[in-house]
């Protein structure tokens, strides 16, 4: 009865039964007109078979076709008028142009740096990779920086508290979930402090996934301590494409020399001060260096997309440039939704390095939901020799999205890919180690939401000192893991025929 309550009093709940009103109000009125009016009737055929030749041959990933194809099969018309309604992962031209016009802004410090030269002497696996990321992401290669690796998000809690406190001439955040409490009150307090003391702080999280966790209009208390901060991408119940590019990414910019990402949020259950799905396990990458730039270039692009007064670049890129060579090469990157972003990044960074891996990958995610590209990549590495072991969670926080994790195994583990569930709880890091060479820390699940839909971030690591790390936390957390049989990997009966009705509309969830 409590859990009823408080869904009720919840913003989540009213938000999205006004969606929903408005959808089930504009499908009646297209029925009615179908049913009752003849010339309104044909041009609705011509209609659904316009979004059919539309949909064949739009060029996207096969899978995201899939569910909606079933729809226009299943209820012709009335799917193709829930498909314009619902289908828009776009963005509008205004975003567009803001998009353009933020990238305008940090195009000047993006430029490639000799890194990438040094680096082609390395490895030329290396190379290609980060010239990948340069052409597509537009994020330069870098050395003279320092990348520390925390296991847990205690040590990552501790680490940043320590760093905030220490800030001089600005802070820049954005988080995916922001939530009250032991983990974000004191971050909350050092913040306060600085930003009276004259230090710039500005601050971004996303409105759709606080809605649960923060008071209503929280950026005008933040406001009035004197934070400069607005909610990504302000949740309105209406229709709209929008609430499904969600800003995802976690970033901490202090100073323009220190930065962090990694899949932590700021609320409890990260740092384990709160239990809800057993130990949360997670990870996060602390960068110092020449890196950091291409973390405050993200931020930069993010905030001038929503904000009505652009931020100038140039004070957040003018730093001491006193770091020296070494360290490995890092380079920092966003990816998000089409056509902001011409390609879905972070699965191209993933299939790269799964291509090039010649020992070992290793993976941590906590979710498996792969389209057929990752999923045969991923069977192909284990079939060329590659030892491929991937770590899930054992306890879910969606049971829906588990049984869809669960249900992918099977064809990976036939092709020799070793699967693990992290027994202690639930794992939230989104890790790959290659072959004590690369490795990426981020915010990139192994999902179509992840790899398609949401703005991300992450940091692609090369010859850093903290992938060795890494892989012992791996290792580490492989001995508390569960390895999966073929036999435990079998659905039960009453198990396939949801599974197999939630993988083809997957995409969409």
């Amino acid at each position: 009865m409590n859990r009823i309550v408080r869904m009720l009093r919840s913003r989540f709940f009213w938000a999205a039964l006004c969606i929903g009103l408005e959808f089930l109000q504009l499908l009646a009125v297209f029925i009615l007109f179908y049913k009752h009016f003849f010339p309104f009737a044909v041009m609705a055929w011509i209609f659904h078979v316009g979004v059919l030749l539309y949909m064949l041959n739009r060029d996207e990933i096969p899978e995201l076709k899939l569910p909606w194809m079933t729809l226009l099969f299943l209820f012709p018309v009335v799917g193709a008028f829930i498909y314009i309604l619902l289908s828009s992962n776009d963005a509008t031209k205004k975003e567009c142009q803001r998009f353009d016009a933020a990238n305008r802004c940090i195009s000047p410090y993006m430029r490639q740096s000799r890194a990438l030269d040094a680096l082609k002497d390395r490895s030329m696996d290396a190379y290609a990779q980060a010239n990948y990321l340069f052409h597509v992401a537009g994020m330069p290669c870098h050395d003279g920086t320092q990348a520390a690796y925390f296991a847990e998000g205690e040590a990552f809690h501790a680490a940043l508290l320590r760093d905030l406190s220490h800030a001089k001439r600005f802070i820049l955040m954005e988080y995916f979930i922001v939530q009250e409490g032991r983990m974000w009150d004191p971050i909350h307090s050092i913040l306060r402090e600085k930003a009276a003391a004259g230090v710039e702080v500005y601050f971004m999280y996303d409105n759709f996934g606080c809605m649960s966790t923060l008071p209503e209009r929280y950026d005008a208390l933040l406001r009035s301590e004197g934070i400069h901060c607005i909610p990504s991408n302000r949740f309105t119940p209406v229709l709209s494409h929008i609430h499904n590019n969600r800003d995802h990414r976690k970033i901490t910019v202090i100073d323009g020399t220190i930065g962090y990402t990694g899949g932590l949020n700021l609320a409890d259950e990260y740092i384990n001060a709160v239990r809800r799905f057993g130990h949360w396990k997670d990870t996060a990458v602390r960068l110092e260096g020449r890196a950091v730039r291409n973390l405050t270039g993200l931020f930069i692009i993010n905030w001038n997309m929503q904000h009505k007064e652009p931020l100038d670049g140039a004070p957040y890129f003018d730093v001491p440039d006193a770091f020296p060579p070494g360290g490995g090469f890092v380079i920092p990157f966003g990816d998000g939704p089409e056509p902001l972003y011409a390609e879905h990044i972070g699965k191209g960074v993933y299939l790269n390095m799964i291509c090039d891996a010649k020992a070992y990958l290793y993976v941590t995610t906590p979710y498996l939901i792969c389209d057929h590209e990752l999923t045969n990549a991923l069977r192909m590495a284990a079939q060329r020799g590659v030892d491929v072991r991937l770590i899930t969670p054992h306890i879910p926080d969606k049971k829906a999205v588990f049984l869809m994790t669960r249900s992918s195994y099977r064809t990976l583990l036939d092709a020799g890919v070793r699967i693990y569930e992290y027994t202690p709880g639930f794992i939230h890091a989104k890790n790959v180690i290659c072959d004590d060479q690369f490795a990426i820390c981020g915010t990139i699940n192994l999902d179509y939401r992840s790899l398609v839909h949401h703005f991300e971030c992450a940091a692609w690591m090369y010859g850093t000192a903290c992938i060795q790390d890494m892989k012992t936390d791996f290792l580490h957390t492989l001995a508390q893991s569960e390895e999966i049989t073929p036999d435990r990997a079998a659905l039960r009966l009453w198990q396939r025929l949801p599974a197999e009705i939630m993988k083809i509309l997957s995409p969409l969830l």
